[in-house]
């Protein structure tokens, strides 16, 4: 049985991880980029805290010893779902069944300037890209002998107040507060400002108003300016523009603000759903398809009786539809009846700075805040990461950090866009 997974995040790679050494299938990953990250902690990349070597693997190394799993290298161009066949940016690939776990992209709402301007925060490469800017503009403000150039070039505004806008504000902040006045001292005082922007009345809406009103608090306290009720409507020369109140100039407009599902030629317009994610049934199989499912981001699932709206587009969803469905796999290779998908919420948390978290626990209902849940985030997405050198990595240089005050990655780093001859 050939099993085809389109996407090697989350969800891909735990369902191809619990089909292997199951030989009676053959699976094989594509995936556009040779290796795995881990989103939640893109942030600390882009803020030069971890290298992105803590938070990737490569997909070769990480299926070696495995027989029965494959990566392949591309890009999805159509499904030609008649042939059972999917078209690549380098060649063709055949299945008995395809898998979508592509995740979601990142949703600038149709806001082209914003597209084209601000810095996303969904990718590796955008936070690299966005850890070279930042460090720029820091340079520059530093030789800047305009007043109004150097206050846009460290000027920050962050648009979207879920868990990476208010985890991206507090590292800023602290940064602000402490390694950059060593670093910069030629900057103090030259009107450096945090805002975190956010279209609804509260930070972290999903969780606890607890959590929602710990998380104002400490950020206030840390020096951010969060402006609530407030969506940006354009970004034109170096200006934000909002619906309800005045512009701020910045040269650093960091979006964190949505994120939306990806479209597949080959797809029938029927099997999308709200935010153009593939509607599925029970058991993740696409709407007006036999043989393809889709698990994670990217679908949208709402027979679970305690999600009839659809999951969350979080982590542990992706990772639980993927080894749930390469159990049902199994079970009609067995030729048993396949289970139906019921997600299990084990809660929600936020880091907002050194020793400030907040966690919201379901079973039992219970808030946390401060040191403890700090801890707590620390450990968990520890767990999470994908090999123990990851973790290994990402702990040693959590602890430098944390002891020293300080981090040694802020460094300049970018391919060079001329060509050389040898």
């Amino acid at each position: 049985m050939k099993v085809v997974i389109i996407g090697g995040g989350f969800a891909g790679v735990n369902f191809a991880l619990s089909l292997a050494n199951h030989n009676e299938f053959e699976v094989i990953l594509v995936d556009k980029n040779n290796y795995n990250f881990f989103p939640p902690l893109i942030y600390q990349v882009a803020t030069a805290f971890l290298e992105p070597s803590s938070i990737s693997y490569p997909f070769r190394k990480l299926f070696s010893g495995k027989d029965n799993v494959h990566f392949r290298l591309g890009e999805l161009q159509k499904v030609i779902p008649a042939e059972n066949k999917i078209v690549l940016d380098n060649g063709d690939l055949t299945y008995d069944y395809l898998v979508f776990a592509t995740g979601a992209e990142t949703n600038y709402f149709g806001m082209e300037n914003v597209k084209k301007n601000a810095i996303p925060m969904k990718t590796l490469d955008d936070a690299i890209e966005m850890r070279n800017k930042l460090l720029q503009q820091m340079e520059m403000a530093s030789i800047s002998t305009d007043p109004e150039e150097t206050k846009k070039l460290l000027t920050i505004v962050i648009a979207g107040g879920g868990p990476t806008g208010v985890e991206v504000s507090g590292m800023f902040a602290e940064m602000r507060n402490g390694i950059l006045r060593k670093e910069y001292p030629e900057l103090a005082g030259k009107g450096s400002e945090i805002y975190l922007v956010d279209g609804g009345d509260a930070l972290l809406s999903p969780m606890s108003v607890k959590s929602q009103q710990n998380t104002y608090d400490d950020l206030r306290r840390l020096g951010v300016k969060i402006k609530l009720n407030t969506h940006v409507k354009d970004y034109v020369n170096d200006i934000v523009i909002f619906d309800n109140s005045e512009p701020i100039e910045t040269k650093n407009l960091i979006w964190a603000a949505g994120v939306t599902a990806k479209v597949f030629e080959g797809i029938p317009t029927e099997s999308y759903g709200r935010g153009r994610r593939i509607m599925v049934d029970q058991f993740n199989k696409v709407q007006s398809t036999e043989n393809i499912y889709a698990i994670g981001d990217t679908c949208i699932q709402i027979t679970d009786p305690n999600f009839t709206g659809g999951h969350p587009q979080v982590a542990q969803v992706a990772i639980q539809q993927g080894r749930k469905l390469a159990k049902n796999f199994k079970l009609i290779a067995d030729g048993k009846t396949p289970e139906p998908f019921e997600y299990f919420d084990k809660g929600s948390m936020a880091i907002i700075g050194k020793n400030k978290a907040v966690v919201d626990l379901p079973r039992p209902k219970l808030h946390l805040n401060g040191f403890f849940a700090w801890l707590i985030w620390l450990f968990i997405h520890l767990l999470s990461l994908i090999t123990y050198r990851n973790r290994f990595r990402t702990f040693y240089n959590w602890t430098i950090a944390y002891f020293t005050k300080d981090q040694s990655l802020r460094m300049i780093i970018k391919p060079s866009r001329q060509n050389k001859s040898q």
